[in-house]
């Protein structure tokens, strides 16, 4: 008897790498709710796309969806290449960046004792 799954490398067409980093734990959001575009995704990517309707994770994506994390973020990418979904920057892209630690610091530093 065969499995009704399908294999998740059927769902990327075989792709493991994204154009976005999607870590675990970075934010994805619709900017503006398109149902006609929805109707023209694969149920998958329908299904991501609906849920970050509300601010998600990529972690609470792959469990919704019962799908693996490098699938969920491959289709996530898609959608965020094609403008559907926006990927929300994370503290992990501010983590080489002096100049913006400098700038807290200093806001740190004029707030009253």
């Amino acid at each position: 008897m065969r499995s009704r799954r399908v294999r998740p490398y059927a769902l990327t067409g075989g792709r493991t790498r994204t154009r976005h980093q999607l870590l675990v734990e970075t934010l994805i959001s619709v900017p503006r709710y398109d149902a006609s575009l929805a109707d023209s995704l694969m149920p998958e990517s329908r299904t991501l796309y609906e849920r970050a309707r509300g601010r998600t994770s990529i972690a609470e994506l792959s469990v919704a969806l019962t799908l693996p994390l490098g699938v969920v973020r491959v289709l996530v990418s898609d959608l965020a290449t094609q403008g559907a979904v926006y990927v929300h920057p994370t503290a992990q892209a501010y983590q080489h960046d002096t100049n913006v630690l400098e700038r807290i610091l200093d806001g740190l530093k004029r707030l009253p004792v």
